[in-house]
């Protein structure tokens, strides 16, 4: 449930943003963005969609175009490539790939809390992620999950390599499973609805966030050249994007209405379970009390710690350099 108070700063960000936007009449010059999601189009991406339809995109001098994803580790190659400007991944990745090379910077954060879960069936044997050596774990390829596996097996005390990674589509992880040519899968938990009415008593489900690894999940990121050049656009897109959040949070139908009138093939009440299991994503201290999309210092600092202990960095690097707050509205917060 929403409170007023968040009814009137949403009302009060819309109002200051239409105006911020609208400006005078004179013509505005409309910059392309291709906009790479982390993965195929679903519930947690109602907010682009929502702002897209509401032309407040257009408003800001934005053509966004919104570029289905194959995972995190794709988008921040495309995004530290330049090959895309401005992209949605997993933020514990865009740590351990800038340390690779990828000069990505993160202005937004979307998931507070780790989304990452690893799911079995309980009937195999699988009682936690100490038991899955030897096993199979099915996902794609370019999924953050699997540059992200060595920090979780050490963290519980196993070894990395024990497991073995088998390519499966998305959309293949349940049939797998069921089928038993895997032994665990890896998703993202605003799914977690579909997995539970699939597999019913018989899911065994972790969620990483309560396993000791709880890295912030997905961020908007940003080409770091990019940045330097185009700071207008870039506020012009946060802001916007900062505001649909808000919106969708105090009102979710109209925006997951927008994301399925986007994508034909998607439900409406499936992905509005969606959304709400992405809200429970975005709530944390720092987004209830700072601002919705904040990045805080000392949780980059660890999560920056967290990758360079577990996983390993190519090249070190001063992690304030990897995300900036400067976008975002103090005014808007989360109050769920």
């Amino acid at each position: 449930m929403t409170t007023p108070r968040f009814h009137q700063l949403a009302a009060a960000a819309a109002a200051a943003t239409a105006l911020a936007l609208s400006g005078p009449a004179v013509a505005q010059k409309t910059e392309k963005v291709d906009f790479i999601l982390n993965w195929v189009a679903g519930g947690d991406h109602a907010p682009y969609y929502y702002a897209k339809k509401m032309g407040w995109y257009s408003q800001a001098g934005i053509d966004l175009n919104i570029e289905q994803g194959k995972g995190s580790a794709l988008a921040i190659q495309k995004v530290g490539a330049g090959a895309n400007p401005i992209g949605l991944a997993d933020m514990a990745n865009a740590l351990t790939l800038r340390g690779k090379g990828a000069e990505v910077v993160g202005v937004y954060n979307v998931y507070a809390n780790s989304p990452q879960g690893l799911y079995w069936l309980k009937s195999s044997g699988i009682k936690s992620v100490k038991d899955l050596p030897g096993k199979k774990i099915g996902n794609p390829p370019g999924d953050g999950a699997r540059t992200m596996w060595p920090a979780l097996a050490k963290a519980n005390g196993i070894d990395p390599t024990s497991v073995t990674w088998v390519n499966i589509d998305a959309n293949s992880k349940l049939a797998a499973l069921k089928a038993k040519s895997v032994d665990a899968v890896t998703s993202f938990y605003n799914l977690h609805h579909v997995f539970k009415r699939e597999l019913g008593d018989d899911m065994g489900f972790l969620a990483w966030r309560d396993a000791g690894l709880n890295p912030y999940g997905n961020s908007i990121i940003v080409n770091a050249k990019y940045l330097q050049g185009n700071k207008d656009t870039v506020a012009g897109f946060v802001k916007v994007t900062q505001k649909a959040f808000a919106a969708c949070v105090a009102d979710p139908k109209p925006c997951v209405q927008a994301l399925v009138d986007a994508n034909g093939a998607l439900k409406y009440d499936n992905e509005m379970t969606n959304w709400q299991l992405v809200e429970v994503l975005m709530s944390d201290k720092t987004s209830k009390t700072v601002a919705l999309g904040w990045h805080d210092d000392a949780r980059m600092a660890a999560d920056y710690d967290l990758v360079k202990t577990y996983i390993g960095l190519d090249k070190p690097f001063d992690v304030k350099a990897a995300y900036s707050n400067e976008f975002l509205d103090k005014s808007i917060k989360m109050t769920k």
